[in-house]
């Protein structure tokens, strides 16, 4: 732990309002053993600012600094000091720019300074200088990389991404279930448009790409091979492989996942007529125009689903008002069905489908459009006198993909129209589709030889673990259902990553894609793995929290086994022994807290962030024995990826609240330990807000879950406050995302005024 802890005050950031000397004369009073060094400075982020800095570490004077000033999130890179902690006090987005007095006014720059914002600012310092107190150095745990890039799937995707990690002079791994690479793209005649001038379908390339692999001396190509396992962690995993019939042990470092997508199950399209030999699939129409089988002179594309969606919504009302009798046949069906399963060894063979299964995918659709306008130009191209019909809900062609759109609208023989498909049916030797409201403004019908139907894109983890874990969580990634089966963490913030660090999406299996974004993402991905490695090998977190040398440590003396922590990790990061005891896996984790939140012996924490620093944050948090004569006192938690951000972005825009306010940042609401609320209820503060990142279906937690599992624990924090006799109602939890920094102001003054209308914590004076 520091013992002589430097404060600087950064005068440029907090005057007028403030005055630097009166802030160092309070510190000097009240922390002088903890702080040798306190001075002031014109402009800390100047060059001699930070030379002022450096001279006293290197002359042994501070082991740790505090700076008083800007914001955490301003001149990082300047005030990051080698081996030394560093603790920014944010006096001037979270205590200058947002206090306004009581009656809501601004204090005048060139008046007295409102004894108020004196209290909010020494609190602040205090807090700063209490946590690294309570803070200590770490001690990289580094682990003897594996350089290797493990890159499963070898269609487009997974061959360039080998390519790019082989130029970045990593050996390469390339494992293809198949017994030939290429993948989707093999069994395409053309794609669409990559370059410029973005008219015309062209070659896919995918014969040179798979040639440039084989050749490459740093890349291993294992054909006809199945990833049975991956054990270990991020660096130092161990994947086994069979290849044909003979299995491998493979140090792997890091792993690309490329395996791409298969159509979705062909009976969602049955009520448009699949099933006749007129009408078939876009991936159906794709081979037979490659295997050159395609002989129709005039054929209909139909990208609008409606009448597919009606017929499984007639099905599901009917599902959904099932006589109690039927329900029991149904289930003791589906029971005949899986033991029947059970009995040929194949336990996880059968799930009984309810109807929520015919709901079509929601995605996809400018992929549709895209296959459809290059699938309409096949038909030109086979027959100059063949026409095509696209009959569409929505057309979309975002991007320079318009330039192929007008192109197709030139073509005299394609005919493009908006419309709603009312029925597809076979009459003689032809398809009649018929559609109302379409531009023309009327009811049509389209006479076509055949009638081509779009299917989903279903990523191959959605039925498949293909990874196939050796965690104590499972082998395969979790809760993907919410996402579609998507092995994606965090689409928004972190793209690639999935929720086990080491391994991370390419391609169609994170998200629908065109090759040429496909191309973009396998070389993200590359760059992520080889970042984990780097990362693993010199002890360091690898995101979001990059470059972080810490990690969970655990008092096992105390550990009860509860396994909360290893169930509650949102990444795996934590096994466990037959006992139940946690064991870590540094690498694996991504410093978010989680465990540390969830521990109710509260054994677990980090160097630099843990349950008696944040505990002893709060408790210098001065409360008036007297709300009427000093006022309440409120501590916000705000999440630091996504709610701090926002607080200081709503500062900077002028936006203020209550001086009665106090902003505490954590890593994650996950993090956030019920001791923490008890702790400030104890001490008699009003009212707690955490304040997190959004969860749910539009989740954008940084670290996937933490959010969501706070608010599980509310319960439990409920009825901590009621044994202490507290109002449950004292403790909110708000969703924030980063970019509603305009509803701040009003969300913490709502919630002053609620705690307000309570009244005072019945702990108030004790």
């Amino acid at each position: 732990m520091p013992e002589k802890i430097g404060v600087y005050f950064d005068q440029a950031s907090i005057s007028p309002y403030l005055i630097a000397e009166d802030l160092a004369e309070v510190v000097s009073k009240v922390c002088a053993s903890e702080c040798p060094v306190i001075k002031c400075h014109p402009r800390l982020n100047s060059e001699e600012g930070r030379k002022l800095i450096q001279e006293d570490i290197d002359a042994g004077n501070v082991d740790a600094v505090c700076i008083c000033g800007t914001s955490p999130r301003v001149d990082w890179d300047i005030f990051n000091f080698d081996n030394v902690m560093v603790e920014r006090v944010n006096l001037r987005e979270q205590c200058i720019k947002v206090f306004r007095n009581p009656d809501g006014t601004l204090p005048d720059p060139n008046g007295e300074v409102p004894e108020l914002l004196k209290i909010m600012a020494n609190e602040y310092v205090r807090m700063g200088i209490t946590k690294l107190t309570k803070g200590n150095t770490s001690e990289n745990q580094i682990i003897g990389s594996t350089k290797v890039v493990m890159v499963l799937g070898g269609g487009f995707t997974g061959l360039t991404a080998a390519l790019y990690a082989a130029k970045t002079n990593h050996d390469v791994i390339l494992v293809e279930k198949a017994d030939t690479l290429g993948g989707k793209a093999a069994t395409m005649y053309k794609t669409f448009p990559l370059s410029y001038p973005y008219l015309e379908a062209h070659e896919t390339g995918i014969e040179a790409l798979i040639a440039e692999v084989e050749s490459n001396s740093r890349i291993k190509v294992l054909k006809s091979a199945h990833l049975d396992t991956l054990e270990g962690a991020p660096g130092d995993y161990t994947a086994s492989v069979t290849v044909g019939s003979s299995k491998e042990e493979l140090p792997v470092g890091a792993l690309v996942l490329a395996t791409g997508w298969v159509p979705q199950d062909t009976k969602y399209v049955e009520p448009m007529g699949y099933g006749s030999s007129k009408v078939v699939t876009a991936a159906e129409f794709e081979a037979m125009v490659k295997a050159g089988k395609m002989d129709a002179s005039s054929v209909a594309f139909v990208l609008d689903t409606r009448l597919s969606e009606a017929k499984f919504a007639a099905e599901e009302d009917a599902y959904a008002n099932r006589s109690d009798e039927q329900v029991a046949s149904d289930d003791a069906d589906a029971k005949v069905v899986a033991d029947a399963a059970k009995v040929e060894g194949e336990e996880d063979a059968f799930v009984y489908e309810d109807m929520e299964s015919y709901k079509h995918l929601p995605y996809s659709a400018e992929l549709s459009s895209l296959v459809a306008l290059k699938q309409a130009n096949y038909v030109r191209e086979m027959n100059s006198n063949g026409i095509a019909y696209i009959i569409y809900d929505h057309m979309m062609v975002p991007g320079v993909n318009e330039r192929y759109y007008r192109a197709a609208q030139d073509d005299p023989g394609i005919m493009l129209t908006k419309g709603t498909v009312t029925s597809i049916t076979e009459e003689g030797s032809s398809m009649v589709v018929a559609a109302s409201n379409t531009l023309l403004g009327e009811n049509i019908e389209i006479q076509a030889d055949l009638v081509v139907v779009p299917t989903g894109m279903v990523p191959t983890t959605a039925h498949d673990p293909t990874i196939n874990l050796v965690y104590r969580q499972g082998p395969a990634f979790p809760d993907l259902k919410q996402f579609d089966g998507f092995a994606d963490s965090n689409y928004i913030c972190f793209p690639y990553e999935t929720r086990r660090t080491g391994v991370y999406a390419a391609g169609c299996v994170r998200q629908p894609m065109t090759m040429g974004l496909a191309r973009e993402d396998a070389a993200g991905a590359v760059l992520k793995a080889i970042q984990c490695i780097n990362s693993a090998n010199h002890g360091v977190a690898v995101h979001p929290r990059s470059g972080d040398n810490t990690y969970p440590v655990f008092n096992f003396m105390r550990c009860t086994q509860c396994k909360r922590c290893t169930e509650e990790c949102p990444f795996g990061a934590l096994d466990d022994d037959e006992k139940g005891t946690p064991k870590p896996n540094p690498s694996r984790c991504r410093r978010c807290g989680t465990c540390m939140g969830a521990c109710p012996e509260r054994v677990i924490g980090f160097d630099n962030y843990n349950i008696d620093m944040i505990g002893s944050m709060i408790k210098q948090v001065q409360v008036p024995d007297d709300m009427e004569e000093g006022g309440p006192r409120f501590i916000v938690l705000a999440c630091e990826n996504d709610a701090y951000p926002a607080l200081d972005m709503a500062a900077m825009r002028g936006k203020g609240w209550s001086p009665y306010v106090r902003v505490i940042p954590v890593r994650c609401l996950g993090s956030v330990n019920t001791i923490w609320i008890a702790d400030a209820m104890s001490k008699g503060i009003d009212g707690v807000l955490l304040l997190g990142c959004k969860y749910g279906e539009d989740y954008q937690c940084h670290f996937v879950k933490g959010s969501e599992l706070c608010n599980r624990r509310m319960e439990n924090v409920a009825d901590s406050l009621k044994r202490l006799g507290v109002e449950p109602e004292r403790v909110v939890q708000s969703e924030l995302a980063i970019d509603e920094y305009d509803k701040v102001s009003d969300l913490i003054d709502t919630f002053v005024n609620d705690m307000i209308k309570i009244g005072p914590n019945p702990f108030k004076g004790y």
